[in-house]
């Protein structure tokens, strides 16, 4: 992956804004729009939780009908109220929403998609969300500075802003992909518990753009966890213009290999940004898993690791406690022999052979806690049962991710 600056306007073809709507916070940009001079093919991939938000529902539909999958010209988003758990009412505010953003911008009510992120159970104030989204239509910019506003614009608790961007080759051709994302709490993806909208000037067809996506989203989005909780508002959706001008990808060739791998790196990056600015975090978990018997096993033995509240608490001790990983592996639901597995810790600071063959080794405690102490923090869980490996990314627990969620409303 050829990493470049910019985010979501990187991209051929590409504006966005932000604005202050007044939605829930005082102050600040709380509403985003990403516009494609033209349309777009479009996939997304969405919460895995029964109970959906609204603009979910609304997106679900236009990416997964082939008329409308092929024709997405803009993306509205806000922050501060999630519109989950809001019933009719909730998608009658996406339909009206969709709308003002169509009036505004010449196009249909079903090229407009949607997100919003938030305290659930609250209602959208429509009339700040239509004047928003007139001052939204009114300063699109392609410029790297409308991507980073749009990108601090849909944060809630999240510390710091994110967005990437990247760009790879297809045939003799430069294509580019960008990103703007959010979510550092009630992360447990399957898929995401976030937002994410990604862009690219390539040109790819529908089914093809969905099968890198599903593809990206394996290895990244869907490997990280903050805290067990799956949203009702996981949202990644992608917007592919074509004005690059590559010949459009339709099957798996060299070209769709390429634009899919870079797709993977870029979201990969982004996931771990996630996890390292969970609630209240001070460090990033990475857990690798080897030598599993299968992909899948590993990458359920992985995600056991990183969920277990005691390791994570572990982790924000910087007490190096290997027999917490070695539970969090056993009751994953995965069969493997106990008895084969090794365990090391890993950072910036050097490496710990905590356990070997299943057995505590004899280690120096105060240079285990020193590794524990780095912003980074790997363990590598050897299973010597095969020659799957899988990665997966977390955060420490601390007091102040209570603290965060204790008073989320207010």
């Amino acid at each position: 992956m050829n990493r470049i600056n910019g985010g979501v306007t990187a991209a051929k073809g590409f504006r966005a804004a932000a604005a202050a709507a007044g939605i829930k916070y005082r102050g600040r940009d709380d509403m985003a729009m990403i516009v494609s001079d033209v349309p777009c093919a479009s996939a997304g991939v969405f919460t895995g939780n029964v109970v959906k938000a609204a603009p979910v529902r609304w997106d679900t539909r236009i990416v997964r009908e082939e008329k409308t999958a092929a024709s997405v010209r803009a993306v509205v988003v806000n922050a501060g109220i999630a519109n989950a758990c809001t019933g009719q009412d909730g998608m009658d505010a996406c339909a009206d929403t969709a709308r003002a953003a169509a009036d505004a911008l010449g196009i249909d009510p079903d090229q407009v998609l949607l997100g919003s992120t938030g305290v659930i159970g609250s209602y959208l104030p429509m009339d700040r969300v239509r004047q928003g989204v007139k001052l939204l239509a009114g300063s699109l910019s392609d410029t790297a500075e409308a991507s980073n506003r749009a990108a601090r614009a849909i944060m809630t608790t999240d510390t710091v802003h994110k967005e990437i961007a990247a760009e790879c080759t297809l045939g003799n051709t430069v294509c580019r992909i960008g990103a703007i994302s959010k979510g550092v709490g009630m992360i447990e993806p399957n898929m995401c518990t976030m937002l994410c909208f990604v862009t690219t000037d390539a040109a790819v067809s529908p089914r093809m753009l969905d099968q890198a996506l599903r593809y990206a989203v394996a290895d990244s989005y869907n490997m990280i966890s903050v805290d067990g909780d799956m949203s009702t508002n996981d949202t990644l959706v992608i917007l592919a213009n074509g004005q690059a001008g590559n010949p459009t990808i339709t099957k798996e060739n060299e070209d769709y290999r390429v634009f899919a791998e870079t797709l993977r790196e870029l979201l990969i990056e982004q996931a771990r940004r996630h996890a390292a600015d969970g609630e209240g975090a001070t460090a990033l978990f990475e857990v690798r898993v080897l030598h599993a018997d299968t992909r899948e096993h590993a990458r359920i033995l992985a995600k056991s690791v990183i969920n277990s509240p005691l390791t994570k608490a572990a982790v924000f001790g910087h007490d190096a406690n290997g027999g917490r990983i070695l539970c969090a592996l056993g009751y994953a639901g995965v069969d493997f022999d106990p008895d084969l597995v090794d365990l090391t810790i890993e950072s910036a600071k050097g490496s710990v052979p905590l356990y070997r063959n299943g057995a505590k080794l004899d280690y120096d405690e105060e240079f285990a806690t020193a590794v524990l102490s780095e912003k980074t923090v790997t363990a590598v869980c050897d299973m010597h049962a095969g020659d799957a490996d899988a990665t997966a990314w977390g955060c420490d627990l601390s007091y102040e991710y209570v603290k965060i969620n204790a008073d989320y409303r207010s």
